[in-house]
């Protein structure tokens, strides 16, 4: 047979996507160190992390920079390896921001770096992902490769709550100048998030919302948890929010895109 693409994926990837599946972030990445509840969404992609079909999607549609592989390699090592981003999610989200021609980029929920690596290499060298991040611990094992793939400047990571961040910017007069947000961290702050990114972001920008679906556990929220129940408000929210147009897509585990109108 002829020899494989220089970018196509080896099995070894599947094996790290089923154990990262989802971004399932909790409340260590960006608004609270300590989870409210420590029941998380699982790794399974929906199609199932063992399907065969999953690995078609990757065997067909990855195209992951060499350093980003070794970013993804060194983040499934670390005990909460699974919070990272899916790699072909993260490739949406780059795609997204290269389509936009974005060139400001706001980040909540860092971990190790993998998603604002991957938003960094496609954007322009004057373009910036402002990064926020409660732990620079994680960061500490992104950074590095961030250097290497030659976009450290492009990053600028921000340590301290998240919500803090985002009122600095709207009051340094950065309202309406953001082109593209990833919304990722404890899912009681996302509505607030989510405000906050709405006046960041400029007409035409869009706003990224992870694990809108949470491992399927929106279907029937428990009162007690209170991370879906803050998913579920939001997601009914979004739905009816005539300042954005909407697809959420079931892909790994749920992602809403919202375009400002």
């Amino acid at each position: 047979g002829s020899e494989m693409p220089l970018l196509s994926v080896p099995k070894e990837v599947a094996v790290g996507t089923a154990m990262l599946g989802i971004a399932f972030a909790t409340g260590v990445l960006a608004g609270k160190r300590h989870p409210s509840n420590s029941r998380h969404a699982h790794g399974d992609s929906l199609i199932g992390k063992n399907s065969p079909l999953w690995q078609y999607i990757l065997d067909h549609s990855l195209r992951e920079h060499p350093i980003l592989k070794k970013l993804r390699l060194l983040t499934i090592e670390h005990p909460w390896g699974r919070m990272m981003v899916s790699c072909d999610e993260a490739q949406l989200m780059a795609n997204l921001v290269k389509l936009i021609k974005a060139k400001k980029v706001i980040e909540i929920g860092v971990f190790t770096g993998y998603n604002a690596l991957n938003m960094a290499l496609v954007l322009p060298d004057n373009g910036r992902v402002i990064a926020c991040d409660i732990n620079e611990d994680y960061a500490k094992i992104g950074k590095p490769l961030w250097k290497e793939a030659g976009v450290e400047h492009k990053i600028d990571l921000r340590i301290k709550p998240a919500i803090q961040t985002l009122d600095e910017l709207l009051a340094s007069g950065e309202a309406e100048t953001f082109d593209f947000a990833f919304i990722d961290a404890d899912k009681e702050s996302y509505n607030e998030y989510y405000e906050k990114c709405l006046r960041l972001i400029r007409k035409g920008g869009i706003i990224a919302i992870d694990n809108v679906l949470f491992g399927g556990n929106v279907l029937k929220p428990r009162k007690d948890d209170l991370a879906v129940q803050s998913i579920h408000r939001l997601n009914e929210k979004l739905l009816r929010d005539s300042r954005v147009s909407i697809s959420m897509l079931p892909m790994a585990d749920g992602v809403t895109l919202a375009f400002k109108l």
